[in-house]
């Protein structure tokens, strides 16, 4: 994948919104050992950017898109944002 593809892949994230796992561990010393006294973990959702979003579509000229072109990409938008939300759900 190129480096520009990666990079609108990220903005396409950050736009539609996304859920990250924190895990948080303690540890003691005990008897010169290190024990793990507790672990955490939590799930954050990042909700959508809306300057993200301005950037994806300030970076595409639809008006030069056909019909077709553009019917792909909602297409193509709508499946992103159906995984997200899966994604999120699970």
């Amino acid at each position: 994948m190129a480096m520009q593809d990666e990079v609108k892949e990220a903005v396409l994230k950050v736009a539609l919104g996304f859920r990250v796992e924190e895990v948080t561990e303690e540890y003691d010393a005990r008897d010169g050992e290190l024990k793990l006294v507790r672990r955490r973990e939590t799930h954050k959702d990042i909700p959508p950017d809306l300057k993200a979003v301005r950037l994806l579509l300030e970076g595409t000229d639809y008006s030069a898109l056909s019909d077709e072109e553009l019917e792909a990409e909602r297409a193509r938008l709508q499946a992103a944002l159906a995984e997200q939300e899966k994604e999120g759900k699970s």
